[in-house]
């Protein structure tokens, strides 16, 4: 059996407070269409495991991600099952890990845990025309993750988009607020008067949510959403304001550092 993942029951207790028993998946390492030195998620691996059982599931993932392709078969996998899935993402789920994720009737992340989105990436070699292909391609199957994170969570095309274009980072909290997940685990509430007050704000939230996108990302402090082009664009942004008042332009600052970098 893979080290990375593996099957388990564990006990749960039902409405009517009895006891019942739940299959429970860890999925952990790189998924891709097929492993070499069994250190990775396979989707005829998880089939396999699927299965094997029935009744409700519960997968666990902690995941940089890996090939669109298989992360997609398992996410079909799983919203066929025809039990109750929950996903908990319990450390990260990045990149492809995030589509399987979204597979989830219920999905739950650690609130230290994190979520990655961002624009499907190859590599090709070839002329003119053969680079064409792969950008459109690529295009293609953004349209395609895109179909999953807006089933998932109701944002326009546009908006995740962005977010795919910018490679955004998500808290727990931040990825609850934009509907990726649906709560957080492992943190007990401690009266039922909070909890009914936490029921609350969403709906403020939504209320306030007639703004831009970059006012809408901007928004609740205590959430976290990094956007890599964003960090791109403000140092981008510093060396020109930095260029104003030395002289130098950018240009030939790039020059000054690619001259450096020749002798490092």
């Amino acid at each position: 059996m893979n080290k990375f993942w593996k099957w388990k029951k564990q006990k749960v207790i039902n409405q009517d407070g009895g006891e019942g028993s739940e299959r429970v998946l860890e999925l952990r390492g790189t998924i891709a269409s097929e492993s070499w030195y069994d250190d990775d998620v396979t989707p005829k691996m998880f089939k396999d495991e699927l299965l094997s059982g029935n009744g409700d599931i519960t997968v666990y993932i902690n995941s940089p991600g890996g090939d669109c392709v298989a992360a997609a078969q398992i996410y079909n996998m799983l919203s066929e099952y025809p039990g109750k899935v929950t996903v908990k993402i319990d450390a990260i789920a990045a990149s492809a890990a995030s589509v399987i994720a979204m597979s989830g009737d219920t999905v739950l992340m650690s609130p230290c845990a994190v979520l990655m989105i961002h624009n499907p990436a190859t590599i090709a070699f070839g002329d003119h025309n053969e680079m064409q292909k792969a950008i459109d391609m690529l295009a293609e199957v953004k349209e395609s993750i895109i179909n999953a994170y807006q089933l998932k969570t109701g944002l326009s095309r546009a908006k995740l988009s962005k977010l795919m274009e910018a490679e955004t980072w998500m808290s727990a909290h931040k990825a609850v607020e934009l509907g990726f997940a649906d709560d957080i685990f492992g943190k007990k509430k401690d009266n039922d008067s909070e909890e009914g007050e936490s029921e609350e704000e969403p709906d403020e939230d939504k209320n306030k949510k007639e703004n831009t996108p970059d006012e809408e990302e901007q928004k609740n402090a205590s959430s976290f959403l990094f956007s890599r082009k964003a960090v791109n664009s403000s140092l981008m942004n510093k060396l020109t304001k930095k260029n104003e008042t030395n002289g130098h332009s950018v240009a030939e600052i790039f020059d000054r550092l690619d001259t450096i970098q020749k002798f490092i």
